[in-house]
């Protein structure tokens, strides 16, 4: 047996008859269907030339075919490039030709784009259903493959950042950064072979498979693993589950079901929320109506996670919890990283066998994005509390400097929020000609209580300082946000340009 991420994953000693994964369909796959699976996948991906340390691309729907290809990939050394399935043709060429993979697997309805912007690498297909040329060639391989040596520091992952701000990033993501996470958050969230977690989210991002599906398979637990959420059907399902793992939208969603109700959620043990901050409001809601406390926390594609609320012990809304053990975490001078003192506001930075190895083909980038002492820079603000509690204030693109004063999107955002009739909402900064930078606020209507923006101003008087009061109060029906939950201020940005004329 060799020591790698694949069989702490997948491990030999786990009992084969073991439940692994059931689908939304009823069908189920124990760990050693799931390990044969993996046998054949990988003797496919040989076959058509990925050698350790080769990167394999996938754009593909989710399905049980996609997880395997996964975790295929780890068997066979090669590594890992989930891509969005939201990325149009244009997008997907920038990744093609960043990462050079040695093969491309995308959905059937993709294949001739994908063919076209391949540059010679061999490309196969796989469909929601986990159907395709790729499963077709599985189909005729023997289940045995013997697993790829890799050490601690090799490749197991690239992550595409978003790229909001410029150039996509890829994260690269080691056997060993991928390991330690998860058998943390195995201790930390009291993770056991009797746990069924109930898995909606997408596998193209951490949160979902670096998180959700290495902690089952590590614990030798079970997953059911449904396509998408859909609030009706999750909710039918919570009483086969132990854990949910979810975005704030999800829990938002749930809420509007008139089923949601402790009897519904006997079974869990555990909710948690990430990708997204959580509303207070929701934390609240969410354990008036379930007697149930989210455990919100706090992580980043470059270092899985960071901090979490305690299992035992007070969930407070409004933070991320405690750093994880083996993570430090301080708060610094934006612009010189010396440590600032408890409760102040700064520029978040963190050290760990969990943070990413550097982005891929970007030296000068990633030695831009680390301290001397080892800590990565992660863009986002914030404070330890008197508790140890760490309080997330925003990123720091998002800061607004306004006639010369720091304003941070999330304190006026928590003031707006709590007023009568707001849903939700989101501050930024705009160009003003007085002031720099003028705050904006876009609010979200609940639809029960009116809102005006005159109202909203006249309400954030008496609660903030005159500085941090938005100039302007647009009223919005959505907020634009990516796959994860997150808000895109950059296209709020862009969109609401021109407020102030």
């Amino acid at each position: 047996m060799t020591d790698t991420l694949f069989d702490h994953l997948l491990s030999p000693a786990t009992d084969p008859a073991r439940l692994a994964i059931e689908t939304a369909d009823g069908a189920r796959l124990s760990y050693g269907d799931l390990r044969a699976a993996t046998g054949r996948m990988a003797n496919v991906l040989v076959a058509l030339g990925a050698r350790p340390g080769d990167r394999v691309a996938v754009q593909v729907e989710k399905s049980v075919e996609a997880l395997v290809l996964y975790l295929a990939c780890l068997r066979a050394g090669v590594v890992y490039l989930p891509l969005n399935t939201a990325y149009t043709p244009a997008e997907l060429a920038y990744f093609v030709g960043d990462a050079e993979p040695a093969l491309i697997v995308c959905d059937p309805a993709r294949l001739d784009a994908t063919v076209a912007l391949a540059a010679g690498a061999p490309v196969r297909t796989l469909d929601a259903q986990g159907r395709g040329s790729l499963s077709d060639a599985a189909a005729g391989q023997p289940d045995d493959f013997a697993t790829v040596a890799r050490g601690a520091d090799d490749l197991a992952a690239i992550l595409y950042t978003s790229g909001t701000t410029g150039r996509s990033k890829g994260a690269m993501l080691t056997q060993g950064n991928l390991l330690s996470n998860a058998r943390v958050l195995q201790t930390e969230w009291r993770f056991g072979a009797d746990d069924v977690l109930l898995h909606a989210l997408p596998i193209f991002h951490t949160h979902g498979l670096f998180v959700a599906c290495n902690l089952v398979l590590l614990s030798g637990a079970s997953m059911v693993l449904l396509p998408r959420f859909d609030p009706a059907d999750v909710l039918a399902r919570l009483p086969a589950a132990t854990v949910m793992m979810g975005v704030p939208t999800f829990y938002t969603r749930l809420l509007g079901q008139s089923g949601l109700t402790p009897e519904a959620c006997r079974t869990i043990r555990l909710f948690v929320s990430g990708s997204a901050p959580l509303l207070a409001e929701t934390h609240r809601a969410w354990e008036e109506r379930t007697g149930h406390r989210i455990l919100e926390r706090y992580g980043m594609t470059e270092t899985g996670m960071l901090t979490s609320n305690p299992y035992d012990g007070d969930r407070i809304a409004g933070t991320v919890g405690f750093p994880l053990p083996g993570v430090d975490l301080r708060i610094t001078d934006p612009a010189t990283g010396e440590p600032l003192e408890a409760g102040a506001i700064g520029a978040i930075e963190v050290r760990g066998p969990n943070v990413f190895k550097g982005y891929w083909r970007m030296p000068e980038k990633t030695a831009a994005e680390f301290r001397p002492g080892g800590f990565f820079i992660t863009g986002d603000l914030g404070r330890i509390d008197e508790r140890g509690y760490v309080h997330i204030v925003g990123r720091g693109k998002d800061l607004i400097i306004s006639g010369g004063f720091n304003v941070y999107p999330k304190e006026v955002e928590g003031e707006i929020d709590a007023l009568p009739g707001v849903l939700e909402s989101a501050v930024i900064g705009i160009p003003h000609p007085d002031f720099g930078e003028g705050v904006v606020a876009l609010v979200v209507p609940d639809g029960k209580t009116p809102v005006t923006e005159a109202g909203v101003l006249a309400a954030l008087k008496e609660r903030l300082a005159r500085y941090k009061q938005p100039k302007r109060v647009v009223l919005v029906a959505e907020l634009p946000r990516n796959s994860m939950g997150k808000v895109q201020k950059a296209e709020l940005r862009n969109v609401h340009a021109g407020v102030f004329g």
